[in-house]
This record gives structure tokens, sequence and C-alpha cells, in this order.
């Protein structure tokens, strides 16, 4: 009997499919921990974001912080003219002062720590395109990856590519050995850093930047301050002390007169 009572209980199981309460039952639990992980993983991006947009005070350069990068520009083997002072200097906190030099001295956020690159100096220069894949100078011609250099330069016809060659420091053991990279937003910049960015073809050798920028990017770094000092030798002119000797006094001695009367 209990043999034929559980076949029954399986037939009408079957038929219903399984029961009302078994397709009225959610899985509560699952939906549950999907909503968790999305919750979770919206959390982490937001965190992220705001990490990266408001570096701690420990991760530098900090707002107030000032660093100093000599930079140069090389096309397709011809070192460019230095770049002009920012024209919007006023709003940004990543410039040039026309000098060579790359002046970091962020003034809000988005501009310290990590957030201080070389993709944001370009990207806060007006009419400065630089990429992975083009550069192009203010006012200049756009030069992009596979394209050939022009005539007249000194890597005439061959093909080019964008890339950056960067110097830890300008002397020691960093200013023998450039990392070559190709993409501005992966330079940090630093204090002392030599950086040359290039068009040209790939395994070329840049030059560094100028002897002057240098020069000045370390009388930044050092806080000395050129200046001219002219000494004006003094002039004494000391009147000579007039001596006026008094004629000694002359003495006259008249002789005695004696009369004798006798």
């Amino acid at each position: 009997m209990a043999r034929r009572g559980t076949g029954r209980w399986v037939a009408r199981a079957a038929a219903t499919g399984g029961g009302r309460t078994y397709r009225g039952h959610r899985p509560v639990r699952w939906y549950a921990s999907l909503a968790l992980i999305v919750l979770v993983g919206l959390a982490l991006i937001v965190y992220s974001r705001y990490e990266r947009e408001h570096p701690a005070p420990s991760t530098q350069p900090a707002i107030g912080i000032h660093w100093y990068s000599a930079i140069a520009f090389d096309i397709c083997g011809k070192t460019q003219p230095d770049l002009s002072s920012n024209p919007n200097l006023s709003s940004v906190g990543i410039t040039t002062d026309g000098d060579g030099v790359v002046h970091t001295a962020p003034t809000k956020s988005s501009e310290a720590g990590n957030n201080a690159t070389l993709k944001l100096f370009a990207k806060s220069y007006p009419g400065f395109v630089l990429t992975p894949t083009e550069l192009k100078l203010p006012g200049g011609h756009a030069y992009h990856n596979g394209e050939t250099c022009p005539v007249g330069t000194p890597q005439a016809h061959k093909t080019a590519d964008v890339f950056i060659q960067v110097w830890s420091s300008a002397t020691g053991a960093g200013s023998n050995h450039p990392v070559t990279v190709t993409d501005p937003s992966n330079i940090k910049l630093a204090n002392g850093q030599l950086i040359t960015v290039a068009f040209d073809p790939l395994g070329t050798g840049v030059a560094k930047p100028t002897r002057d920028s240098i020069a000045t990017m370390q009388t930044l770094i050092s806080g000395v301050t050129s200046s001219t000092t002219t000494t004006t030798p003094s002039s004494s002119t000391t009147a000579p002390t007039p001596t006026t000797t008094a004629p000694s006094s002359t003495t006259t001695t008249t002789p005695s007169s004696t009369t004798t009367t006798s």
C-alpha cells in the first residue's frame, strides 16, 4: 500500500508541473545576491573615480607644489622652437613660460597627484595636440603615425611615428637611460625630468632638451634667481689738512745802560 500511495503522489506532481507551491516560489536569495553584486560594483567604480579626481594629499604633486621638467620637440630629426608662454596661464596649473620648461603647479585636484601627466599639459595648452598617434604643435602641421617625414628634414622620406623619450634626471644614471613611451597619459610629470616629444622613425635616438632649458630648470628647482649686481667703487676724497705754523716770536733784549757817577 505504501508503494501504491507513493506512486500516486509522484503522478500528481508530474501532472501539475511541480504544483502551485513550486511555481509560486521565487529565488529571492539569488536575486538579492545579484543586486548586491551590482551595488558593490557601482560603489567601487564611483570610489575609484573619486580617488582619481581627488587624490590624497600624500600623492604628489599636491596643490601648492612647484615642479619643473625640461621639454623639447623633435620633428623628423629637427629640433623645434620652444612652446611660447601659455595663453591661459591664469586658468591652468601645468604650463610653460616659453623657457623650454614645463611648470607643474597644480591649483585644483584635477591637476594634482596622478592627474599631473604630459597628456594634461598638452590638453591644457590651446592648439597643442599630443596623442599616441598624432602630434601637432600650435600653428603647425598635424603629424600622424605612418606618415613620411617631409623634404628638408634629416629623416626625409622615412616613415615616422609619435613617441616620447623621458630621462628621469639631468645628471647621474637617470641622464643616460631614457625610457620610450608612446602614450602621454602614461608619463607622470616629475621634478627634474627631461622630456623630448618626437615624430621620428621608431628606434631613432632623439636629442635631449637644450642646455639652456636644462639650466633654466635647474635654476628654478634650486630657487636661485640670476641677477646682475653692479658694485660702484666708493670714491673717498680726503682734503689735505692745512697746517699753519705760527712764526716763532722774536725776543729783543735791550742791554741795560749803567751810569756811574764818581
